[in-house]
């Protein structure tokens, strides 16, 4: 089915438009979530919140872009619930990933924060927009998805290595971006 007819459904209130977002993105969700958390039950509890997330968020909101609307709000709530879960256990890969991205991008929250925080999503935006495709698919993958370097590196056939200095000159060349645009680190 069609993106804009699963919107449309939400838009109707017909429960349809769930079993097709499930049957469409559902395996994206739980990509997602997966690589987040470590626990498969906390995994398929967080793609159920995401359904019921665009439930409650899509008639007040018609999202232009449909997947990136369903990632982002399935990325967040397993944020949320690693949060929420980080004290009792740990995942390596999600934890190295935001460890990697401290320098560039500081994690003290704070109501001046709060307010920055959608200019420093664009300004990334915007940056990542100006790097080349492979390179910002790697980063992506790495700070978006949270794949392991072993995993990106069997999608794109690069080696470890290569992987790991791409990662790394992106990283500083986000933080000098971000400097220049005026976001002190």
């Amino acid at each position: 089915m069609e993106d804009n007819r699963i919107v449309e459904l939400y838009w109707e209130r017909k429960e349809e438009a769930i079993r097709e977002t499930a049957l469409k993105y559902g395996r994206l969700c739980a990509y997602i979530a997966g690589n987040i958390l470590s626990s498969h039950e906390d995994c398929e509890e967080c793609v159920n919140d995401t359904y019921l997330a665009l439930w409650n968020a899509i008639p007040s909101q018609r999202p232009s872009r449909f997947p990136a609307f369903v990632g982002r709000i399935a990325r967040n709530l397993a944020l949320k619930r690693y949060e929420y879960l980080s004290a009792a256990k740990r995942n390596p890969a999600a934890v190295t990933s935001l460890e990697e991205l401290g320098d560039c991008v500081s994690g003290a929250e704070s109501v001046e924060s709060e307010a920055e925080k959608g200019q420093i999503e664009r300004a990334i935006t915007e940056f990542l927009w100006q790097q080349k495709e492979e390179k910002r698919n790697v980063f992506i993958r790495r700070y978006w998805y949270f794949d392991s370097v072993e995993s990106i590196c069997k999608s794109t056939g690069f080696t470890q290595s290569k992987v790991k200095s791409i990662l790394y000159e992106m990283r500083q060349k986000l933080r000098k971006y971000l400097e220049r645009e005026g976001f002190g680190l």
